[in-house]
C-alpha cells in the first residue's frame, strides 16, 4: 500500500491529506517491506525540493522508522 500512495503522489505531484493520514497509519503498523522506506525516503526528499506539494501545506517533517522490523 505504502508503495502505490508514493506512487500516486508523483503521478499527481501533490500529497493529499487523505494519502498522508494514510501513509503515517501504514507506518504506525510497523508492518512493511525495506523498499516501502525506500519509497516513503524518496516521497519525503521530492517534498523537501519541492516536486511534490502537500495538500496539507508547509514541508513534512517525517521520521523514517529506524528499527528494522518488518512484515513478510
Amino acid at each position: 500500500m505504502i508503495r502505490s500512495l508514493v506512487e500516486s503522489a508523483f503521478q499527481t505531484g501533490c500529497l493529499s491529506v487523505a494519502s498522508e493520514g494514510l501513509l503515517y497509519q501504514v507506518l504506525a503498523t510497523k508492518c512493511y517491506k525495506p523498499q516501502d522506506l525506500d519509497a516513503v525516503a524518496a516521497l519525503c526528499e521530492a517534498v523537501n525540493t519541492g516536486t511534490i506539494e502537500r495538500e496539507a501545506g508547509a514541508n513534512i517533517v517525517m521520521k523514517l522508522p529506524t528499527n528494522q522490523s518488518y512484515c513478510s
